[in-house]
């Protein structure tokens, strides 16, 4: 990207001022950086871009294309290379097969709508419509079929937006009938942005800080929620054959999912990033973990992934030989885990499609806690849908011989402690940070301390990273650097080949004392970054 110089007020900075001072020694061994990769590194915008049609699937030895519902599809070569028949694919089965298979697992279904119950529709609809408190929300979701049926709503009740529904299905057909797709309308300060995604369509309404790509990639992150449950196949095959048919007798009980997302999209900065934030731990534990899940699961034919998490931060991974991990597939984890209370209780078996793996078929998961005093979760995913009893049985030898290197206790010690504030850096004018490694697709920040200690100003100082973000990352005139001098802060969004890096500094810090700054920062991120990134990529 060229460089740009950035003007705010009478502050005038080149990259060049704060780049050319930055230690010769993090020139060359810059913080995060590994050269062995277990995660897909990914800009976050590549969400926003990625069409379902077409699959990317990312190997050690690059990305290739592959049409979906070709035999090429990651599920079908895993079962090939093992030389297995084929299992467990719901993408093989009917309609019917698929609600079945919903309702078998005890899926809650929410009640069809029943007409004769209601008010005059379109009354109910003014009324809830013209509701202060639903119109001063500073983001709503909206999911429908391309038919019009309402789905899903942040906010409110569908049955009483029936109306709204209808004139959101109408621009987006009005706008086909051109030949054209809608994007996005923006009036005033609301931004309304529209992602078509057949059969599906998925709106947002925001008046936040959120730019219309980063609105998109999250209506990218719901529309790969509702993949994740259903699998895009059997989604397409199931309106092809029932275009009126009420998507939510299929996503009954997933609203908690939808919402727990939802909610992380507003404040959680992976999925900004495109990154995955590691759990703070000792070097030899974390090893100890990896080689632990390497010793009792590298035998088990078909098993893809294996790995260890929690508190929406990644302990440890191991994968199968040419297989990458998406971060937005681990965020997808992450979510159902975090929105899942029951998997504490018990030994879970469930089918997980994970979109950017394989949007068509599923893996199948074998997800329980480590033990009861214990907040971390194992994540067992395979190919084959028989094998619950040989991952229940590898789940228990891994963690007996985890208590026995008293691994639990350094993962609990670790999960109290892990939470570092900025004073650890030793930069007095330095408030907050996110640092990404691109080569990992791993970050890591502080916990917030004053003066962001309230939600209000989390969320603020939130949004101006999402400001940072959009301006370093735009098509139009993307920059290198972006230094803004604020009243209430001063702000840096600096990124190179190798990391991004957003920080926030009191309003009345000098050019050079930021320089100074910085230039510390990236020093004790490289000092601790073996506790604080995963470097390596172990395989089964």
């Amino acid at each position: 990207m060229a460089e740009r110089s950035v003007v705010v007020g009478e502050t005038s900075v080149a990259p060049t001022d704060i780049e050319g001072v930055i230690s010769d020694e993090l020139k060359d061994d810059t913080p995060g950086v590994s050269g062995e990769v277990m995660l897909v590194n990914t800009d976050s915008f590549d969400e926003c871009n990625h069409d379902l049609d077409t699959q990317k699937v990312t190997t050690e030895e690059g990305e290739a294309d592959e049409v979906v519902g070709e035999p090429q599809s990651p599920i079908r070569k895993v079962q090939r290379e093992q030389d297995n028949d084929l299992v467990g694919n719901m993408g093989d089965m009917t309609v019917e097969d698929v609600v079945c298979k919903v309702e078998a697992d005890n899926v809650p279904v929410i009640p069809q709508h029943n007409n004769d119950d209601d008010e005059d529709e379109d009354d109910v609809d003014e009324e809830y419509l013209q509701s202060v408190d639903w119109l001063q929300k500073e983001k709503h979701i909206f999911i429908l079929s391309e038919s019009g049926k309402p789905i899903y709503t942040r906010y409110g009740k569908e049955d009483r937006l029936v109306t709204l529904f209808g004139l959101m299905q109408a621009l987006v057909s009005f706008v086909a009938d051109s030949d054209d797709v809608i994007r996005c309308i923006v009036s005033g300060d609301h931004k309304f942005v529209f992602l078509v995604k057949s059969p599906l369509i998925l709106v947002a309404v925001s008046h936040s800080m959120a730019s219309i790509p980063q609105l998109f990639m999250q209506l990218t992150y719901v529309h790969n929620q509702i993949i994740s449950v259903l699998t895009a196949s059997a989604l397409t095959r199931m309106f092809e054959k029932r275009r009126n048919y009420d998507f939510r007798h299929l996503l009954g009980g997933t609203e908690r999912l939808l919402d727990n997302l939802l909610n992380m999209l507003d404040y959680h900065p992976s999925f900004l990033l495109g990154g995955v934030q590691c759990l703070p731990l000792a070097t030899s534990i974390r090893e100890t973990i990896t080689q632990t899940i390497i010793q009792y699961c590298s035998k088990i034919k078909n098993l893809v992934f294996g790995l260890i998490i929690c508190q929406n931060q990644l302990i440890s991974l191991v994968r199968m030989k040419k297989f990458l991990l998406h971060p937005a597939d681990l965020h997808l984890l992450f979510n159902l885990v975090n929105a899942t209370e029951s998997l504490k209780t018990s030994e879970n078996w469930m089918p997980i499609c994970l979109p950017k793996f394989d949007p068509n078929g599923y893996l199948y998961g074998h997800v329980s806690y480590l033990a009861d005093d214990c907040e971390a979760c194992l994540l067992l995913l395979s190919v084959d849908r028989e094998q619950f009893f040989t991952l229940s049985e590898a789940k228990q030898k891994i963690v007996d011989r985890l208590r026995r290197h008293h691994c639990l206790e350094g993962i609990n010690t670790a999960i109290r402690s892990s939470a570092y504030t900025v004073k650890a850096v030793g930069a007095p004018e330095l408030r907050h940070f996110l640092y990404k490694s691109k080569t990992t697709a791993q970050f890591t920040c502080p916990q917030f301390t004053p003066p962001y200690d309230s939600d209000e100003e989390q969320r603020r100082v939130f949004g101006l990273y999402q400001l940072l973000h959009h301006r370093v990352h735009s098509a139009a005139r993307p920059l290198k650097m972006i230094y803004l001098v604020m009243d209430t802060h001063t702000l840096l969004g600096w990124v190179t080949k190798d990391f991004e890096l957003y920080a926030a500094l009191e309003p009345l810090v000098t050019k050079q004392n930021a320089i100074v700054y910085i230039n510390k920062l990236l020093r004790w991120i490289k000092n601790d970054e073996n506790r604080l990134f995963i470097l390596s990529s172990p395989t089964f």
